[in-house]
């Protein structure tokens, strides 16, 4: 009996691990899930050359609500609830309020359409980043920094495809060359071996 003991523990003492991993990763669902939709919208808007207006107001409002519910529990007065509500409130109208300045006619015939994807996104990383801070969340603060790391990251890839390009013509066209040597090479033997058959 005394041998069961011990191993009893360890599987206890493994469980609370398990348990507090897959915790932490459902705290973060909702940051890397933000993060992948902001970057999946970008790479959307390079390839359909159309800016989706709609998607990134939705976006803005999730990632508010997100802040809301983050911040929800450390806050038990009503009163610093509604608090909290209505300067993410203010804080996020004000950020969609610059999105649709962005989105407005004449500022759209100013810039391609992939950059103001870009623009759109550096403004939603803005507010992102602005309310982790003030809120004091650190979750939400990196994500507004991976948003905005993403926007040179984008912008770089957007201008490396023309280089990666150039290196896959080239890389075929040495594939090629070989290729072509590699076919003349029994061309030259033939001779050779023409003449063993007359002698």
């Amino acid at each position: 009996m005394s041998n069961s003991a011990p191993k009893f523990d360890g599987a206890a003492a493994s469980s609370p691990t398990n348990s507090g991993t897959t915790y932490f990763l459902w705290q973060q669902l909702p940051y890397i899930v933000a993060l992948v939709l902001a970057i999946a919208g970008v790479a959307y808007t390079n390839a359909s050359h159309q800016p989706l207006v709609g998607y990134w107001e939705f976006l803005a409002l999730a990632i508010g609500v997100v802040c809301v519910i983050s911040k929800w529990p450390q806050f038990d007065s009503k009163e610093t609830r509604w608090q909290l509500i209505w300067t993410q409130a203010l804080h996020w109208i004000a950020v969609l309020v610059a999105m649709n300045i962005m989105l407005l006619s004449g500022v759209q015939q100013l810039l391609p359409t992939p950059a103001i994807s870009l623009v759109l996104l550096t403004l939603l990383a803005l507010g992102t980043f602005l309310a982790g801070v003030s809120l004091l969340s650190p979750q939400i603060a990196f994500l507004g920094l991976a948003m905005s790391i993403a926007v040179p990251a984008i912008s770089w890839l957007q201008q490396s495809i023309i280089f990666f390009l150039l290196g896959a013509v080239l890389l075929v066209g040495l594939g090629i060359t070989f290729w072509l040597r590699r076919d003349r090479r029994p061309n030259t033997r033939s001779p050779a071996t023409r003449s063993h058959p007359e002698g």
